[in-house]
């Protein structure tokens, strides 16, 4: 994958975390009783914010010293 496709997929990604963040939020500020929802949601979060530091350390090039 070449740094354009992967700035491509980092910026979607990004914008499935934001997402599921106000999602998150809506719900919780709503009294949602739906709690394993609520945790699928947040795991899911967590998953993409992994996957995105994995995406932006792949575009820092390698410095051979």
């Amino acid at each position: 994958m070449d740094s354009a496709e992967l700035t491509k997929w980092l910026e979607e990604l990004r914008i499935e975390h934001r997402d599921l963040d106000e999602v998150i939020h809506h719900l919780i500020s709503t009294e949602h009783h739906d709690t394993m929802r609520v945790q699928r949601l947040k795991k899911r979060k967590l998953k993409l914010k992994d996957t995105i530091a994995k995406l932006e350390s792949q575009l820092i090039p390698d410095l051979d010293a």
